[in-house]
């Protein structure tokens, strides 16, 4: 339903309890079809309102007015977390992801992908898949420090993102979040299930130059995660000294040229 913008306007200027009305009537009419920003306008209107009134005549700001502020401020602050989280993991989106990376200078990111995480689904039945999911986000979000967080990429694939993290930093914070989801007891959710993942890191260098584009980052990212999957996967993937390098390290062939 279209909301009367000018319903305020209308209402004579010596009518305050008219006014209030007209504020809140269409503060909830807005707040019904999710316009959070216009709706708060409109019940901080009201509230001014009451308090001016309070001052002049009345011996009690109306409490319900501060009550509704207070609740319209939740729910919103509520819708905006949601439209930043992913509904199945609870971790951040790639709405999240593509914000914050924007914002940020140059941190590292990990690419992390689940392995074979279709033969999973095939085996166990999609309910345990999403139970995986859940569970390998939890076990990344242990390996974080305070400043970094986790966000889903798409389907089984996750980016660390750590602020300030060094090449040796990076590396070792995608290690212990590929060490812990390998030693998880698997069995314990499904008889027979095992699960490890697979990481290619992108490290920011410690220079004084910033990507431009966090896209290019990504990218390199997503090429080292699969040079650790053609390598055989449950494995990290990083370079050094234009070499792709794997942790833990390989027996049979520890590095590659730069593709």
């Amino acid at each position: 339903m279209a909301v009367n913008r000018a319903a305020p306007a209308a209402t004579g200027a010596h009518d305050p309890a008219g006014l209030l009305a007209a504020h809140e009537a269409i503060a909830r009419e807005l707040a019904a079809q999710g316009d959070w920003r216009r709706a708060y306008e409109h019940l901080g209107s009201a509230l001014e309102l009451a308090r001016a009134g309070a001052s002049c005549s009345h011996p009690q700001i109306p409490e319900q007015y501060q009550l509704e502020v207070e609740r319209l401020r939740r729910e919103r602050a509520q819708a905006r977390h949601e439209s930043l989280t992913d509904a199945l993991t609870a971790t951040y989106n790639r709405r999240y992801l593509d914000r914050r990376l924007g914002e940020l200078r140059a941190p590292s990111v990990a690419l992390v992908d689940i392995d074979l995480f279709k033969h999973i689904n095939d085996r166990f039945g999609h309910q345990v898949g999403d139970q995986v999911l859940q569970r390998v986000v939890a076990l990344l979000q242990q390996t974080l420090p305070p400043d970094a967080f986790c966000a889903r990429y798409g389907g089984e694939e996750f980016v660390l993102v750590a602020p300030g993290a060094g090449p040796a930093a990076a590396v070792a914070l995608a290690e212990r979040a590929r060490a812990r989801v390998a030693g998880f007891p698997w069995t314990h959710v499904r008889p027979g299930l095992s699960v490890t993942v697979s990481v290619g890191v992108a490290p920011f260098s410690g220079t004084s130059e910033r990507l431009d584009d966090p896209q290019k980052q990504l990218a390199e990212a997503d090429a080292l995660l699969y040079a650790a999957k053609r390598a055989g996967r449950n494995l990290v993937a990083h370079r050094e000294r234009g070499l792709v390098r794997f942790l833990p390290t390989l027996r049979t062939h520890a590095t590659r040229p730069c593709p």
